[in-house]
């Protein structure tokens, strides 16, 4: 176990002025504190604070980080007090323990609700100081390092954990080192038999190809002297981790793997970056698609480097990192590299004042990540969405005017759309890829000029939330799209107070609402109308509400019984509009027209302005129809002569009065089901599928309902453009050979 002084002496060899008397102090107080206690594998726990607060001595992390490290555990497993904690090392530490604390309880969860809470926590806690980050991977680096004293089955899930959010975590924060090896650790755990697969055909590899490693080095490091290029090279061998991640996203063979070595070449300047890269092409041939400059478009961690793969001096291919040595800390260290310490006569409590620079593309995406908070997406969503970021690469594409924008791979046109901003996404309609007009759901490349096309009156489908890959762009789709189903909703419930306030002789406004919004428990009145419109908020409530006074005439909800045996009688429903509703006359359906008075809602169709769907047997332009209101969903639309509305028979409150409203250059089918009776011969279903497309249908799917020797009942749901043309393709059904029968089912 390290000594007191030897923690001093690893701060002391990166930081001349160490703060010996905080060190001391955190040193003795959390020793104290854990006292006898032991960790699973039987060493003092005490051990576990300290080997933390080495990993971040490691980083070159400050004594007050380190500090926190050595306290982290004592207000969770100590008599330890927060108060206690403030007034020996001050506040600003108090709240770190504090928060590492609470954020404990990540470790402990196994729900995918709770660990999206706690991944909350974590990425708020972060996003307030990222050393609250820096001390939570060094114990949970520590914790995997010691993984195999922990019951198999919470070892499992601590690995997966760590593979699905750790690793990745620290990658988005550019601390690639960590992800490495916590990677590495989890790889053991999550998957054993491959693990052990890998690492022993990369020993067969490293033993076949003894001395490789070796002569390429000396073979780039006689290039570099030539050239008058003052540089460092190291090679070094791919982690089983990153071996096993291409052969599986690549589906490659272990044999078809070229670039298990690679090697990383050091220089002093920028520029020397690029003379290396000039002097290492003229020599060896690169290999096409293989170059990578992150120095000119760095990644959104701060990484930067140059990234090629030649065909080396013993004809196998290479893989070559060229950077500075700035670049390669960050690199390894990713947002502790870029700690600052403010030296401007003033220090905090213990006199450390210590500050890390929020200016880093790393705590942009940690912005952008929080955002996304605020909008109130479900845990599950936003444990899927921030996942899927973490682990994405990036491709790189440009604006019209020539603004990078930096990507997931895998990005679409419209993730692209919202990247630039939200408004752009939310009218864009098309899109210009290189110059040429392409599919918005064209997977973009690097280098990608991209010009998104607009329009005011475009509003985002539902669909292309399964288009995009990122965050932003999903949440920003179910946010648009939340708003269209409220306006719908809005729209109808409008129509709906209308009529009940002018049937109650009063003249609906929204003003009016405004007072009573407590009484009808809305927080404003564009709830109150969604309400009404989706049902929840009966419309007599609402007039109630506006005028205490009003008293409904129920009388004249009666219709008189020769009212219905037959034509239409007048039915408030129970949102109080007054609707037509067709009468019935001993279970026969009436012959009249759905939709016959402009009071009827007019319907476009699936893709209208209402929340419209239809029943199980479709209805097409020229069906006599009724709408059913069905709260929380919308009106779903029957043909006036279906069986199914007998359910509804003691629910007349819900019939709503609709007509058809088509809109000619909308292109739009509508479904219509028909049962046909086969005569069972070779070749007769293929006759059936011809008759429909010759005459301009579409097959949305086929059942077969019953089978017997000589004959076959089956169903189709078709897609046609109205009555008249749902007759012809019965009628010519019937004509064909195989067919013994064609006919509308409910029709």
């Amino acid at each position: 176990m390290m000594r007191q002084y030897e923690l001093v002496e690893r701060v002391g060899r990166y930081k001349a002025d160490v703060n010996e008397a905080l060190l001391n102090k955190a040193y003795v107080y959390a020793m104290q504190k854990h006292g006898h206690q032991k960790r699973a594998s039987g060493d003092p726990y005490f051990s576990h604070p300290l080997e933390v607060a080495a990993i971040l001595t490691d980083m070159h992390l400050d004594e007050a980080t380190i500090a926190v490290a050595l306290l982290h555990d004592t207000i969770e497993d100590t008599s330890a007090t927060r108060a206690e904690i403030d007034e020996l090392f001050g506040g600003d530490m108090g709240k770190l323990v504090e928060g590492l604390t609470k954020l404990k309880k990540l470790d402990l969860v196994s729900k995918k609700a709770q660990q999206a809470e706690n991944l909350r926590k974590l990425l708020l806690a972060i996003s307030d100081d990222v050393r609250v980050l820096l001390v939570k991977l060094a114990d949970r680096l520590h914790n995997m390092r010691t993984l195999d004293h922990v019951p198999p089955e919470k070892r499992l899930r601590i690995a997966e954990e760590t593979m699905d959010i750790y690793a990745p975590l620290a990658g988005r924060m550019g601390m690639q080192g960590m992800r490495e090896e916590l990677e590495e650790l989890s790889f053991r755990h999550v998957n054993p038999d491959a693990y052990k697969t890998v690492t022993s055909r990369l020993a067969e590899v490293v033993a076949q190809n003894k001395g490789v490693i070796g002569d390429v080095e000396k073979a780039l490091c006689s290039l570099f002297e030539r050239e008058g290029i003052k540089a460092k090279v190291k090679g070094r061998q791919k982690t089983p981790w990153s071996v096993f991640r291409k052969m599986e996203s690549k589906a490659l063979s272990f044999e078809q793997l070229s670039d298990i070595f690679g090697f990383r070449v050091i220089v002093d300047r920028v520029e020397d970056c690029y003379r290396a890269l000039g002097a290492v092409h003229t020599t060896w041939s690169m290999v096409p698609n293989r170059f990578k400059d992150y120095i000119s478009t760095p990644k959104q961690n701060d990484y930067r480097s140059i990234h090629t793969t030649i065909v080396g001096p013993a004809r196998q291919r290479i893989e070559l990192q060229i950077r500075t040595l700035e670049m390669n800390e960050i690199a390894e260290y990713g947002v502790a590299a870029h700690s600052i310490y403010k030296d401007k006569g003033s220090s905090g409590a213990n006199g450390v004042d210590h500050a890390l620079s929020k200016d880093t593309n790393a705590y942009a995406w940690l912005r952008r990540t929080i955002e996304q908070l605020a909008e109130g997406e479900n845990p599950e969503d936003f444990l899927e969405n921030t996942k899927l970021e973490l682990f994405q690469d990036q491709v790189f594409c440009f604006t019209p005017k020539g603004m990078l924008i930096a990507l997931p791979k895998g990005a679409t046109p419209i993730d692209f759309a919202y990247a630039v901003h939200t408004d752009v996404g939310d009218t864009c309609v098309g899109v210009k890829v290189n110059g040429r007009i392409m599919p918005l759901m064209t997977e973009l490349e690097n280098g990608d000029s991209v010009e998104i096309i607009r329009s005011k009156a475009q509003v985002p489908p539902a669909a292309w939330e399964s288009m995009v890959v990122t965050a932003k762009a999903r949440a920003a789709i179910r946010r648009a799209t939340k708003t269209a189903i409220r306006k719908q909703y809005s729209g109808l419930g409008m129509r709906i107070l209308d009529r009940a306030f002018e049937r109650a002789g009063r003249r609906f406004s929204k003003e009016a609402l405004k007072p009573v919004l407590h009484r009808l428990a809305r927080k404003d009145v564009e709830d109150v109308i969604a309400a009404v419109g989706r049902g929840e908020l009966a419309s007599t409530d609402v007039v109630r509400a506006v005028f205490p006074d009003y008293k409904e005439e129920r009388a004249k909800q009666q219709a008189a019984p020769k009212e219905r045996e037959e034509g239409w009688f007048n039915l408030r429903n129970a949102a109080g509009m007054l609707f037509q509703i067709p009468g019935r006359s001993k279970g026969k359906k009436s012959e009249k027209n759905g939709g016959g008075n402009g009071s009827a809602v007019p319907i476009r169709g699936i893709r209208g302005d209402l929340p419209v769907r239809f029943g199980p047997e479709g209805a097409v332009p020229g069906d006599r129809i009724v709408g059913i209101m069905e709260p929380g969903v919308g009106i779903t639309i029957y043909p006036i002569q279906s069986p199914l509305l007998t359910e509804f028979d003691d629910h007349t409150d819900r019939w709503i009065d609709v007509r058809w409203d088509i809109d000619e250059s909308s292109g739009e089918r509508f479904p219509a089901r028909v049962a046909v009776t086969a005569i069972n011969s070779p070749g007769s279903l293929a006759e059936i599928a011809q008759v429909i497309a010759s005459n301009d249908a579409n097959i949305h799917k086929l059942t077969m309902t019953r089978t017997a020797p000589d004959f076959t009942e089956m169903q189709f749901d078709l897609e046609v453009w109205g009555l008249k043309h749902l007759n012809r393709v019965i009628s010519r059904l019937r004509d064909a050979q195989s067919v013994s029968d064609a006919r509308r089912v409910n029709g």
